[in-house]
């Protein structure tokens, strides 16, 4: 379960990359009720989103030539400079070398061998989201890719992550959890295959919710689009996919996506 502690390898932050960051703040404001709190000019952009006065995630303008609106996660490291030469050792790909964002840490954009983008962050004086694993937070972190073993080692070679198999309908999932600690109480996303035909490998972000159904419903009247609708899924709990206005994927659930056997 992701905690705000945020141990080496945890997803510890996620932002949007939008072409119109103001409009997509106010469809995620209509869905979750969320408030953007622009950082000025110098930001170029760039804002934070919040729930009740805490930061749940950002939002701001697509930075790489060709890039289509998507949820970017962030994975802690203590060294991004070490991280990203890891990362190309394993095969991937480093889009932005690891830069300073102001003093409030070290970051860096990153492609796996499959070609999910991701980031890495080494915090400084901001070490990650304000709040996560709560109603309308971040809560699970879910790679989709062609060739689920391949992209788990992958990230086992960069992050040292564990994995244990879970059936699930129609595949195996794979769960994923840091380095160390107890496996299960340190598991945070998961693997799975792509959702379909022509969907590229990425990671999407799950967010916690008591209302699916209702929230769908927002989504859908604020201008989003339903990919897969709301549905109960044994031992995991009630989920819905669905893309925002300008096509980025995110996801919804209602109880914690592993539960205790």
């Amino acid at each position: 379960m992701l905690t705000t502690d945020f141990p080496t390898g945890s997803p510890c932050w996620i932002d949007l990359g939008s072409p119109d960051p103001a409009a997509a703040a106010t469809f995620y404001g209509a869905v979750f009720g969320w408030t953007f709190q622009e950082l000025g000019p110098e930001a170029g952009g760039y804002g934070f989103l919040q729930a009740d006065g805490k930061t749940v995630g950002a939002i701001g303008p697509l930075t790489e030539e060709g890039a289509k609106s998507a949820w970017t996660t962030y994975f802690k490291t203590p060294d991004a400079d070490a991280t990203a030469r890891a990362v190309e050792q394993a095969g991937g790909t480093v889009r932005a070398a690891p830069f300073d964002v102001m003093d409030a840490g070290r970051m860096a954009q990153l492609t796996d061998p499959q070609g999910a983008q991701f980031a890495i962050w080494q915090a400084g004086t901001t070490t990650g989201l304000d709040a996560v694993s709560t109603d309308n937070a971040l809560v699970w972190s879910e790679l989709h890719t062609t060739d689920q073993e391949a992209g788990f080692g992958f990230y086992r070679a960069v992050f040292g992550w564990r994995s244990e198999k879970f059936p699930a309908p129609g595949m195996t999932y794979l769960v994923l959890s840091t380095a160390d600690g107890d496996q299960q109480a340190t598991s945070f996303g998961g693997v799975a295959p792509v959702m379909g035909e022509g969907q590229p490998p990425s990671w999407t972000p799950y967010f916690a919710t008591e209302q699916v159904d209702e929230l769908v419903g927002r989504a859908q009247a604020a201008g989003g689009t339903v990919l897969m609708p709301a549905e109960d899924v044994p031992e995991v709990g009630r989920i819905a996919w669905l893309a925002d206005p300008f096509g980025a994927p995110f996801a919804l659930i209602k109880g914690e996506p592993r539960q205790e056997s």
